[in-house]
């Protein structure tokens, strides 16, 4: 026969808060990033293009779509 034995007491973790301080540079960063990757995105090719050219466009048309900018 197949002996159970009791499950042992497990302790519960302990969560430390991670302070606004130390937050805040990451929050910063990708919110900056954030914004690139949206003019990238949705603005450039048009009257404020940054980089001449047809490459920003193709590499990002299938996601300009899907986010539902007009590029046609």
């Amino acid at each position: 026969m197949a002996q159970t034995a009791a499950p042992a007491a497990v302790a519960s973790p302990v969560i430390t808060p991670i302070s606004l301080k130390a937050i805040a540079p990451w929050a910063v960063f990708f919110g900056i990033l954030m914004l690139v990757l949206l003019y990238f995105v949705g603005a450039e090719q048009g009257a404020t293009a940054v980089i001449s050219g047809e490459g920003v466009h193709e590499w990002v048309h299938d996601g300009r779509h899907l986010l539902g900018f007009p590029c046609h």
